[in-house]
Parts: C-alpha cells; structure tokens; sequence
C-alpha cells in the first residue's frame, strides 16, 4: 500500500534523517521525495511504500505524529487513494 506523508514546520537540522530513520525501522520503503524551504518553513511530501510495514497503518501514523510532536512538526501519512481524492481538481 502506498502513501503520502507531509512534513510542515521550521526549519531545523536533522528532519529529514529523523523521519527516514523511523520509517526505515517500521520496513516503510520511500519512493519518492520533494521538499523545499521557503524563508524558514519546511516542506516536504514523501510517497512511500507500507506494505511491508511492521506495525498497522495507525501505529505508523501515530509514530510519526509523536516525532512531529517532539520535532514541532506537522506529520501526517494518508493513503495514496486518499490523499489522490483530495487534491484532485
């Protein structure tokens, strides 16, 4: 199963290995990944393959909101056909 996850808050060293680092222990395979900053703000879109994840698609969510929690983040992972469906135009 694939899915977007998206990444909003400032800028600051170590974002992008810390989220590789928790999916890459739930098995979650990256697909794809663009990320900008602009002045300060940090974004960055993920396509990723779950389907080999170690734990249910709420667990890994719920990880990923707890680093955004401790990062001052905004993460959020929603599935491909999800996240399709809400940005189609």
């Amino acid at each position: 199963m694939r899915a977007f996850v998206t990444v909003i808050g400032k800028d600051k060293v170590g974002i992008i290995a810390a989220i590789c680092i928790l999916l890459a222990e739930k098995n979650v395979n990256i697909l794809d990944i663009s990320q900008t900053i602009l002045q300060e703000c940090f974004t960055m879109v993920m396509l990723v393959d779950a389907s080999a994840c170690t734990v249910p698609f709420d667990e890994l969510s719920g990880c990923l909101s707890e680093l955004g929690t401790k990062m001052e983040l905004t993460i959020r992972i929603q599935r491909e056909e999800i996240f399709n469906a809400m940005h189609r135009i």
